[in-house]
């Protein structure tokens, strides 16, 4: 199911013996642009630490109920490795992380999560999956901070970095919503990480190898529309791009 992160935030949190919070944001690594933590605004509980949830945490989005379920107990959220509210994720912090909750680490292979294109719940299968593959370098960046990055075409800027459309079976982030008011008022496209060129994160700006005029003739989004498969292969259509569900097909 895809999801947008401005519909998740605010969403609660749910483990198994009661609330935890709600959700604040979410990390995705620069590599895959997947999502790797949300973190969990907690009111009071746990004053003066940020509250980091793995996927490998959570069971499922219910987006009538408006929370996620978190498979973890209060006691396990407050005895894993405390961060201050202040400070970034390091690569320190994270070995620590994982080793706590013993979950096979997403940085060694060279899929989503490491062996796997989703995070693997079969317990069996961890040591041979984290033992696999050479770890890579990751590096971490929030939703709420690439919020507004500009979008540079081949020739020249479109618009902004307006929200992320999740995919909350492999948290994979599958498309940018990008804002393109200041040229076509009122008009909203849907870009892939996948198209992406690069990222100058110093200077804000993310950098896709299209026209200005290719990317104004994509199907439009609107905040009503439904993202079927239907509009997803008409837009991989449109940019002549294989669709990220064709790898899944072959994987099943």
């Amino acid at each position: 199911m895809l999801s947008k992160v401005k519909t998740l935030i605010g969403y609660t949190l749910q483990a198994r013996d009661g609330e935890i919070g709600s959700v604040k944001e979410f990390y995705f690594d620069d590599r895959h642009w997947t999502v790797r933590y949300l973190v969990a605004e907690t009111g009071s509980w746990l004053t003066g630490r940020k509250v980091l949830v793995s996927p490998y945490a959570l069971r499922g989005v219910s987006k009538t109920e408006k929370h996620l379920l978190v498979d973890l107990t209060k006691k396990q959220i407050e005895g894993s490795p405390s961060l201050d509210s202040h400070k970034p994720v390091s690569q320190q912090f994270e070995d620590e992380y994982y080793g706590y909750y013993g979950w096979p680490l997403y940085w060694s292979g060279s899929a989503a999560w490491g062996g796997s294109s989703l995070p693997e719940r079969d317990r069996t299968r961890w040591t041979k999956q984290s033992q696999e593959s050479k770890a890579w370098e990751r590096h971490l960046r929030s939703t709420h901070e690439v919020t507004g990055y500009s979008i540079q075409a081949s020739d020249g800027e479109i618009g902004h970095v307006e929200d992320f459309v999740i995919d909350d079976a492999s948290w994979e982030i599958r498309y940018l919503v990008v804002a393109t008011k200041n040229w076509w008022p009122g008009k909203k496209v849907l870009v892939s990480p996948l198209w992406i060129e690069r990222v100058e994160w110093s200077s804000s700006k993310v950098f896709i190898n299209l026209s200005r005029e290719t990317i104004q003739g994509s199907p439009e989004y609107t905040e009503d529309a439904l993202l079927t498969r239907d509009y997803e292969i008409g837009l991989h259509r449109h940019y002549s791009r294989k669709g990220y569900w064709a790898d899944d097909l072959v994987v099943a």
